[in-house]
Parts: structure tokens; C-alpha cells; sequence
């Protein structure tokens, strides 16, 4: 008992140290090398491999200093001068809090913010995800350089966007799976730098891993709720972000999640810590490692009561593959644990070396002279490159949905526009959740009072449920006195947010009151959708009186003079909807803890893929200032044998089947109008093939094309593999099926090409099976207690 309360006392006692150094500011100390205790040890030799490196310095650790180093604000050993260290670091779209530290003015007091993913995903431009990453991550390090923020960041959320209710669906990029992969790899690739690099720029955490996408809906709290998945939707759906990230991208790290899959708490699930993800994806360098969500293994006990004691919550995630604890658990209660025999030094030593060879990876113990990234200072931040590729984010992922003629808006000196709703001189609406410092917010108002134009500026009602009507006061004398009418509203931060999932997907009645109001004067009138999370905006689409709508999500820091270049045809819309909008009363039609993507008796089906409704907007949509034609120029052969696709794969060493390229799709766009403009091509396949029922059509290759002029042609070229035409069958596995398939180019499409494949089918991937026995083991005089809400019922697909 003595060794155990010893053991709590120093675990104490290091983490006061470390939270009076975090308050101090002390957040990117670096170990010394060079005089420091360390400098005769290995960890200090940059010849030695970073697993013997993290290895030599874990060993001369004590078990309470070992212990401690498993919390995300881990407290250092002072004795070898190994300094604090905070794993917790934001930067989804640019660097951001908590724990990274902006001045009141002058240097650090800002950096480069972008669009949400949510709009840049609509973009569909990898290119710009990498370049938006390495900003990101350069401007992270000159940061932390000056002493003011880590080197892991926890970002990307890369959880589909499967249900518009979710609250935190504007972190992600859409609802496909193939579309968020395909950004991952991007970001991934922008974020850590070239894998060939001597020094990582900065590790990223993709998350939530996995099933994560209800904050607090109808009472199913995102810490209690277990999500009821098939293997198939598994594979199919949930899974494919994180297999990029882990296969395809070699991610530093992840995050396990708040919720339970079929059963387990992720965090402490070591099927899909382990078999999927260590083993099946080959996650398995020395310096990739596994942080929970914070205080998601306090959750392990309390109240998923997966595990009957504190103690055997800490040692099962552990255990599992957990390897930092966002939070204070972990530390806490692994002296009890190790006291009980439930954990041991083997296991807790593998977690530390998962986390120093990860900092050695980012040169954290080596001399900054030998690091371009060490060198980086404020001048590497908000650079005049950096600040205009935020603008070109937020203009290439702005979508159009509809346009009678009106726009581009034809304005003179004389010109008068009336600029109405909530979102019209939006500031700190404009960046959504995650955000840092900008070095600047420029509101829709804004951009419109620097056009020679008069502008008549009317705010209006709330768009958050906003039932008085006092506001309405100043609208009719600056409607009146203006030629064109610009309503910009929808939805922010305070009805979509980490924590709180939505009620309801419609405009409100205050909103669209005003806007039926606006319209009715018969003037020239565009309304602009704004927010993440999609709005059933049939009741615009369908009114004579609105002449055009468009989507701008959260656009960032240049967001207002992006949309208003748009409006006035300076730069040319080409976004793409990165998720369907259903009508309102989807929401009646099925749970939002209804996992399955399939239709069944209450659901209709979720995504563009298997929605068996009328979407107002389905995902793809996007309407341009000019027309295209396309024509598919590379010839596919009319049929091809399975069995000779998958040998010459394996005769080529080709180590995942599934990424077995295919024949590649040219595909000629050609502008057929005047006006120059970019052109999203994006290939859907669609086929009779595999298990029923089947998909409507799936994504599986896009190209965004640039600056087609009119009466010019550009040439995508969309690269299809194995894995793109395969299905996913019952048990997980992805399996090559004979079949007649056809690939759509664009939504209404532009043009297609077929092609069959003969003979027997082919496994391409085979899934590992979950073990038999996933029960936890409950919380003594808790039975019953921790139950969703009313209507939460949940059945696998």
C-alpha cells in the first residue's frame, strides 16, 4: 500500500508542477542536448534510430515519472531536463486554441484563418487541402518556435457527415467516404510533410475513431452513446477516412472516441485499436500513437460502465492501444492499477516510446541548427501568400444552386444594394468552430462598401429562432431605396456546435418571413445560404420572386469579399455541394441513432447513395456562370476478366489489393460560353453488381479543372483502382463482382462510360471479425441508470 500511495503523491506533485508551468505560458520548451543531463545518452544521439532513441530515455525514467507522462499535459522529468510538454494542440483550419497562445497585439497576435473543411471540401481541389496544410503547419511551427503552442495537432475531423443534425458536421469535409479520404490524404500530406522529409513539420490526429457523429441528440449524449454498427456500413462508410489516414497516409496520430461500437468504448476497444488499426492497416511505426478524446477514459467507467472500477478502466485502455490521456484520468488512477496487478511497466513503457519516437520524428531533442522548421520566426505567418490562398479557399468551395440570369450582378456608380440578415456584417460567424486569431475579418458589408455602389445595410431578425420583431423596423426604408436585394443568413455556431446537434434542418419562420417579405417587392433579389449544416431551402429554390441562392458555409477570414466577388462575377463559382440537403421533414423520418445508411422500415436511407427521397439539392450540385460539355476520350475496353485484373496486381507486388490501379478515365471538358470559369469533374459509378440493394451511384474519382476559358477545353484525368468499382459484402470485405458498371461524369451527366467485368468474383480485401465476447463488465449499482432518450432506438442494418 505504501508504494501505491507513494506512487499518488509523486503523481501529484508533477502534475501541480506542470499546470503552474502551462499557466506560465511554457508550452514548447526544448530538451538540451548539448549541456543538459541528457547530453551523453542515447535519446541525444541524432545517429541512433528514433526507437532506440525513446527507448534509452523512457528507461531512465521512474515508474511515477513514467505514469505521468501519460496525460496529454505531461509534466516532464525536471531531474533529466526533459521540459513539459502539451500534446494538445488545434489546428482544423488554422492554428487555434486552447493551448495555443496568441499576444494582445503586435507579433503572435494573429495568424492565417481559413474556411471551415466543411467549404473547402466543397471545393474539391486536393491541391489547395495541401497548400491550406502547409500553412498551416508552417505557421504552427514558427509558433512554437517563439514558445506558444505544441507540435501535435489534433485535427482533422474526418468522421462523414452522415446525419445534417450533427453539430460538428462543419469540421469535416462532406458526407462521402471516397471524398473525405481523398482530402485526408491531402491534408495529411500538407500537415507532416513528405514522408522522404529528415524532420516531420508537425504531426496530425485524425479523429474521431470511429462511429462519432451525435453530440446530444434527444438526450443520446455523445459520452454515453453506443453506436449500433454492421460490419458492411463499417467498412463501407465509417472506416474509409481513418484507412487513409492510417494505410494510405501514415498519420502520426489518432484519437479514439467518446462513443462505444457495438458494445466496446473505442478507447478501450482492442479490435479496432489493435487488429484494424495497428494490424489489418499496418499503423505500426514506433513513433504513431493513440490519444483518447479528453476525459473519454474516465468514460470507459462512467458511463459506458464498460469497465467495474476506475483502475481497470485506465489499465483496459491502455491496454487496447491507448496511449495519452486527454485529461488527468489516466495518471490518476494507474498507480491503482499497476498496485493491482492490472497493468505493467511493459505496457506503459511501449505507450512512452510511441510518444518520444514520435518528437524525436519532429527533431524535439535535436540542435535547431540542423532544422529549417526551427528556424521559422513571425514572418512565416499571415504572409501576403497565405492571406490570399484563405480568399481562393473560400471562393472555390462557395457553391451556386440556383441562378434565373441575375448574377454575375451588373453595378454601376449609381447602383444601390440593400444588404439584410444576420450574416450580412458577420465577423467571428465567419470562421465557425476551432478558429484562432485572423489577422483580419472582412464581413459581406465590408466587401460591398468597397465597391462604388451605394449600400443600404439592414440586419433584420436573428437567424437562431429570433421571434421579435423590432428589427423589422429598418428594413422597409432601406429595401425601398435599393435596387438589389442580397439577404445573407441561415444558421451559426449557436444552433451548431461541438455539444449540441440540431432540432431541426429548416429556415426559421422569423428568416424566411423576412425573406418571402423581401421578395415580394419584385426587385432583383439573391439570398445566400450560410452555415455548415444544410438548410431545406426549397421554399428560396421555389420562389419566382429570388432570382439566385448560394451556399457559403463558413468562409474564413476573407469570407465576405469572397462572396461578394462571386455575386458581382469578379471570380466565377464552381463549389460542388459536399452533402445532400434534404427537405425538413427528414427529421421526422428517421433517428439520428440510426446508424444504418441503407433504407429500412424508419429511415430512408442517409447520403446521395442510398437516399431513396427527393433531395432539394443533392450532394455534387453546383451551377457555374457558363456551360460545359465532356466526352470521355481514353478508350476502356468493352469487358475485363476479374481474375486477370487481380494476378497482374499480385504479379505487379502490389500490397493492397484494393489500390490496384484500374484503367485511368480522361475525361475532355469544354466550355461552351463566354465566361471563364473552373470545372469539378466528378466520376460516380453505378451498376447492378454485388449484394442488394444497391447504391444509387457512388464517387470514386474527381479533378477540379482551372481557369477553362470560353470555348476551351481542359482534360481531367480520374484514376480508377480495383478498390473503386469493388462492394463491400456482409462480413466487411471488399469483393470484386462480375457485372455490368457504368461511370457518370457529373450529376446530370455530362456523359458515361460502361464497361462489364466477367468471370468469378474476387476478394480484395478480407476483413478481420470482431471476437465473439464484447460485454463490459458494468458498474455495480448503476444497472439501468445511463439510458438514451425517448424514440432512440436503434436496429443494424
Amino acid at each position: 500500500m505504501w508504494q501505491f500511495q507513494a506512487l499518488l503523491k509523486m503523481s501529484f506533485a508533477y502534475r501541480y508542477l506542470a499546470t503552474v508551468l502551462w499557466a506560465g505560458g511554457a508550452l514548447a520548451l526544448f530538451p538540451d542536448c548539448v549541456n543538459g543531463p541528457l547530453k551523453n545518452e542515447t535519446i541525444c544521439n541524432t545517429s541512433a534510430s528514433p526507437l532506440e532513441r525513446a527507448r534509452s530515455l523512457v528507461s531512465l525514467y521512474t515508474l511515477a515519472e513514467k505514469i505521468n507522462a501519460t496525460g496529454s499535459t505531461s509534466p516532464g522529468v525536471p531531474r533529466l531536463g526533459v521540459p513539459p510538454y502539451q500534446w494538445w494542440s488545434e489546428g482544423l483550419h488554422g492554428i487555434a486554441g486552447p493551448y495555443t497562445n496568441f499576444s494582445d497585439e503586435g507579433e503572435y497576435s494573429y495568424s492565417t484563418s481559413f474556411p471551415q473543411p466543411i467549404l473547402m471540401g466543397a471545393a474539391f481541389d486536393d491541391k489547395l487541402i495541401t497548400d491550406v496544410a502547409t500553412v498551416i503547419s508552417m505557421e504552427a511551427r514558427a509558433f512554437n518556435n517563439a514558445n506558444r503552442t505544441g507540435l501535435d495537432f489534433w485535427t482533422p475531423n474526418i468522421n462523414p457527415f452522415r446525419d445534417p443534425r450533427w453539430g460538428r458536421g462543419q469540421e469535416t469535409p462532406g458526407e462521402d467516404p471516397y471524398h473525405l479520404s481523398s482530402y485526408v490524404h491531402a491534408l495529411i500530406k500538407g500537415l507532416q510533410g513528405d514522408a522522404s522529409d529528415p524532420y516531420k513539420r508537425v504531426v496530425a490526429t485524425c479523429k474521431h475513431y470511429a462511429g462519432y457523429d451525435i453530440e446530444d441528440w434527444n438526450g443520446n449524449l455523445r459520452y454515453q452513446f453506443d453506436a449500433q454498427i454492421s460490419q458492411q456500413d463499417l467498412v463501407e462508410y465509417y472506416l474509409p477516412p481513418f484507412q487513409s489516414c492510417a494505410r494510405d497516409s501514415n498519420v502520426g496520430a489518432f484519437m479514439c472516441s467518446y462513443n462505444a461500437v457495438n458494445g466496446v468504448p473505442t478507447c478501450a476497444d482492442p479490435y479496432l485499436l489493435q487488429t484494424i488499426l495497428r494490424e489489418h492497416w499496418g499503423w505500426t511505426n514506433e513513433e504513431q500513437w493513440v490519444t483518447s478524446d479528453c476525459d473519454a477514459i474516465q468514460n470507459v467507467y462512467l458511463p459506458h460502465e464498460w469497465a467495474s472500477t476506475r483502475e481497470q478502466a485506465v489499465a483496459d485502455s491502455l491496454i487496447a492501444g491507448t496511449d495519452i490521456d486527454c485529461g488527468t484520468y489516466m495518471p490518476s488512477h494507474l498507480p491503482g492499477a499497476f498496485a493491482q496487478g492490472l497493468v505493467n511497466t511493459t505496457v506503459i513503457d511501449q505507450a512512452l516510446v510511441r510518444q518520444y519516437s514520435s518528437l524525436i520524428r519532429l527533431g524535439w531533442f535535436d540542435s535547431p541548427d540542423r532544422q529549417p522548421y526551427r528556424k521559422l520566426d513571425f514572418s512565416a505567418v499571415a504572409t501576403n501568400a497565405s492571406q490570399q490562398l484563405a480568399y481562393k479557399a473560400a471562393v472555390e468551395g462557395i457553391v451556386l444552386l440556383k441562378n434565373d440570369g441575375l448574377l454575375p450582378l451588373s453595378l454601376t456608380s449609381s447602383t444601390s444594394l440593400g444588404l439584410f440578415g444576420d450574416w450580412a456584417n458577420a465577423t467571428t460567424d465567419l470562421l465557425g468552430n476551432y478558429a484562432g486569431v485572423p489577422t483580419y475579418l472582412h464581413s459581406p458589408l465590408w466587401a460591398a462598401q468597397q465597391l462604388n455602389v451605394t449600400v443600404n445595410y439592414a440586419r433584420g431578425v436573428g437567424g437562431q429562432g429570433d421571434p421579435t420583431t423590432e428589427s423589422w423596423f429598418q428594413i422597409p426604408g432601406a429595401a425601398h431605396a435599393s435596387d438589389t436585394i442580397i439577404y445573407i443568413g441561415g444558421i451559426n455556431n449557436g444552433v451548431e456546435e461541438e455539444g449540441h446537434d440540431r432540432t431541426s434542418i429548416a429556415w426559421t419562420g422569423a428568416q424566411l418571413d423576412v425573406i418571402t417579405w423581401l421578395a415580394a417587392l419584385g426587385k432583383p433579389m439573391v439570398v445566400v445560404q450560410m452555415g455548415g449544416g444544410q438548410l431545406d431551402s426549397s421554399p428560396i429554390a421555389n420562389n419566382p420572386n429570388i432570382s439566385a441562392l448560394l451556399w457559403g458555409g463558413y468562409p474564413g477570414q476573407d469570407g465576405g469579399v469572397a462572396i461578394m466577388d462571386i455575386l458581382t462575377g469578379k471570380a466565377a463559382p464552381a463549389g460542388r455541394l459536399p452533402q445532400t440537403q434534404y427537405p425538413a421533414s427528414y427529421i421526422h423520418e428517421v433517428s439520428m441513432t440510426d446508424m444504418s445508411l441503407r433504407p429500412g422500415a424508419n429511415n430512408p436511407g442517409r447520403t446521395y447513395r442510398w437516399y431513396n427521397g427527393t433531395a432539394v439539392f443533392e450532394f455534387g450540385s453546383g451551377l457555374h456562370y457558363t456551360n460545359f460539355t465532356a466526352s470521355v476520350t481514353s478508350q476502356l475496353k468493352p469487358s475485363y476478366d476479374i481474375s486477370e485484373l487481380v494476378s497482374a496486381c499480385k504479379t505487379s507486388n502490389t500490397t493492397y489489393l484494393d489500390r490496384c490501379p484500374f484503367s485511368p478515365l480522361h475525361v475532355s471538358v469544354s466550355n461552351t460560353g463566354t465566361t471563364p470559369s473552373d470545372y469539378v469533374t466528378l466520376a460516380y459509378l453505378t451498376g447492378s453488381f454485388g449484394p442488394a440493394p444497391h447504391p444509387k451511384k457512388s464517387l470514386v474519382a474527381y479533378q477540379r479543372l482551372f481557369a477553362i476559358a470560353g470555348g476551351a477545353s481542359s482534360t481531367a484525368t480520374l484514376n480508377l483502382t480495383l478498390g473503386s468499382l469493388s462492394r463491400v459484402d456482409a462480413r466487411g470485405n471488399k469483393v470484386l463482382y462480375p457485372g455490368d458498371y457504368s461511370v457518370l461524369i457529373d450529376n446530370q451527366p455530362l456523359t458515361s462510360v460502361n464497361f462489364t467485368l466477367t468471370g468469378g468474383e474476387a476478394v480484395l480485401d478480407e476483413w478481420p471479425q470482431p471476437p465473439a465476447n464484447r460485454t463490459g463488465k458494468g458498474v455495480s449499482g448503476f444497472e439501468g441508470y445511463f439510458v438514451p432518450g425517448f424514440g432512440s432506438e436503434q436496429a443494424v442494418g
